[in-house]
């Protein structure tokens, strides 16, 4: 493994371990056992290298839901219940993966203070948004793309608040059917 594979790792572990905002270049570099300097040479500072980590783990977050998703509901699934379902396993990521979530959280607070930050994560952000459409099924090449926008856009929401909801206080977090329900009351669905 090379020293951007390390310090890829490295960064990863630290953000899991000590956070967005706690984690500094020595700690990264201590841990993957290489210099300072090949923090800048690999990413040009350790921002750049905290936030590529970062989304590096959302992506695979993302492709490990998917793959949890594949074959999960049947063609006889109602929207509702597939809409359950896809939050079910959401949220059994939520618990798995709480230090990237947690970490997740710290770096968009810091994008209100670092327009390079924002501008990454603003990206990201509409990578998700397609992503979220394509795994809540309104995505694809016969998919309208302002509804996948709209359902991606959604979805985000829903899961930046719950992530808050599930750090903060989880004990009174909803449940997939708890969503489902209040989706069915907002609708007025019996």
């Amino acid at each position: 493994m090379g020293n951007r594979e390390k310090l890829l790792v490295a960064a990863r572990e630290c953000l899991e371990r000590k956070g967005y905002t706690r984690t500094t270049a020595r700690d990264v570099t201590d841990a993957a056992g290489v210099s300072l300097a090949a923090i800048g040479y690999h990413f040009g500072s350790t921002e750049t290298l905290l936030n590529t980590a970062l989304h590096q783990a959302m992506e695979e977050w993302g492709d490990r839901l998917e793959t949890a998703l594949e074959g999960a509901a049947d063609e006889a699934s109602s929207p509702l219940e597939r809409f359950e379902l896809i939050w079910a396993q959401i949220f059994a990521s939520f618990e798995a993966d709480r230090p990237l979530w947690a970490a997740l959280s710290e770096m968009l607070v810091q994008a209100q203070h670092v327009p390079g930050l924002r501008e990454s994560l603003t990206a990201s952000m509409a990578e998700g948004r397609s992503g979220l459409a394509e795994i809540f099924g309104t995505a694809g090449p016969s998919g309208d793309p302002r509804s996948a926008r709209l359902v991606g856009s959604l979805c985000q929401a829903l899961l930046t608040g719950l992530m808050m909801q599930w750090l903060i206080d989880p004990e009174q977090r909803p449940t997939s059917g708890d969503l489902t329900e209040a989706l069915r009351l907002l609708l007025g669905l019996n």
